[in-house]
């Protein structure tokens, strides 16, 4: 018997709700908590600007997400999100920031060889992409993550997440900093130009 208009109405596909609810959730709730808490992501003091990073496609196996702070030398903290990855491959990467009146512009993983981190925690203000992932784990304690690189994991009660593989396609995204074990940049280039995004 098929279902009339009237009664699929009000369902709810879970697993994208979930998908698009968590970042927003971790966003608006867990992030201003832990700023007020002076919980703080980067183990350095980041610059006083952030910067934009566009990429066709971003895999990665071993990945965590959790939130947090990083704080610049003025004391000011800015809430992130903070993405742990083992392994990553990432394809047509640009990446720009602004240097006084002009813009430093990175691009990388253009050719046949992608770019490739290993241990990458990227600490994210804004994420734009389509997503998917293996083996999800929705809403772990962020302090008894354990699929990431060493170390990638929040505060004890906060809200987190992680999955074995994770696939990230029409990147976009602005973030204050960036770590890696390794990061090899293949077909680098970096000159002057116009921002990614």
């Amino acid at each position: 018997m098929s279902e009339t208009p009237a009664a699929s109405l009000g369902r709810t596909r879970w697993k994208r709700f979930a998908a698009l609810a968590v970042p927003a959730a971790v966003g608006a709730g867990a992030l201003m908590f832990l700023t007020g808490q002076g919980a703080v992501a980067s183990s350095f003091a980041v610059s006083g600007s952030s910067f934009k990073v566009r990429a066709s496609s971003l895999e990665g196996d071993g990945f965590v997400q959790y939130g947090g702070a990083d704080e610049s030398k003025d004391g000011q903290k800015h809430p992130v999100q903070i993405s742990g990855i083992k392994h990553a491959t990432i394809r047509d990467m640009c990446q720009s920031m602004k240097v006084g009146p002009f813009t430093l512009r990175l691009t990388a993983g253009t050719g046949k060889d992608p770019v490739e981190a290993t241990d990458l925690v990227l600490d994210v203000a804004q994420l734009d992409a389509n997503a998917s992932f293996r083996d999800i784990q929705i809403g772990r304690d962020a302090s008894t993550l354990d699929a990431g690189p060493s170390g990638a994991r929040g505060a004890t009660g906060m809200f987190g997440q992680q999955a074995s593989h994770v696939t990230l396609t029409d990147v976009k995204q602005v973030a204050w900093a960036t770590t890696a074990g390794t990061f090899k940049l293949n077909n680098l280039s970096m000159k002057l130009g116009g921002e990614c995004f």
